[in-house]
């Protein structure tokens, strides 16, 4: 799950429409931030699957990052921090609830790789990745319905509200066609290092989100 997780960041801003959308694309994607530095330091692993099996990558071991256990723990840290800092119960619990919804998420398109927790011999996932286009149909649903809901909540103040709005949105799109339909990624490092690119949709979502009211 790529854009989905960012789909419901959008959805979210009408639950906390003080959250910039940068925080919510934080919490949304926070597991999926956190693995990369994980799988860099060698704590987490993944291998490319053989050619010709499906879905290029094997995520061999990401407990701390995704298992079902540590997403709530993840989720508690990550609303008790944003508590503390802006004092908005509401807002808190809507971040919170990102960061847990994308473990959800991914169990729907995941292949039977999610531990409930660190050790667990139960590995979750519905496996909708083997049918990519299945999977790309539900993720671009996603996104319009939380485009729709942001779109709704939102009107832009400067320019930069729409133009720099439907940049970011056309943008998630195409990186989401190209993770579907484009060639396998060239090995495990390459894999982490480009997901490390997600720290700059964090501060587009800020940014464009700034420019509206």
């Amino acid at each position: 799950m790529f854009i989905g997780h960012f789909a419901v960041a959008y959805a979210a801003k009408r639950l906390a429409p003080r959250s910039s959308l940068g925080t919510l694309f934080f919490a949304a994607q926070f597991l999926d931030l956190l693995w990369p530095l994980l799988v860099l330091a060698g704590v987490e692993r993944l291998s490319l699957a053989p050619p010709g099996a499906g879905f290029p990558l094997v995520f061999e071991h990401y407990p701390w990052s995704h298992s079902l256990l540590f997403a709530l723990l993840w989720s508690v840290v990550v609303s008790g921090v944003y508590w503390g800092l802006k004092r908005d119960r509401g807002a808190a619990l809507v971040v919170g609830a990102l960061v847990l919804s994308h473990w959800f998420l991914d169990l729907v398109v995941h292949l039977p790789d999610l531990p409930l927790w660190p050790g667990g011999a139960v590995l979750l996932g519905f496996g909708l990745w083997n049918t990519p286009f299945v999977a790309l149909a539900i993720e671009f649903a996603l996104l319009a319905a939380g485009v729709t809901l942001y779109l709704s909540a939102t009107r832009p103040e400067r320019r930069a509200g729409t133009w720099g709005t439907w940049f970011l949105i056309a943008f998630l799109a195409l990186v989401q066609l190209g993770n579907t339909l484009g060639p396998p990624p060239p090995s495990p490092i390459a894999v982490a290092w480009t997901a490390m690119a997600m720290w700059l949709l964090v501060l587009l979502g800020g940014w464009t989100d700034g420019a509206r009211r």
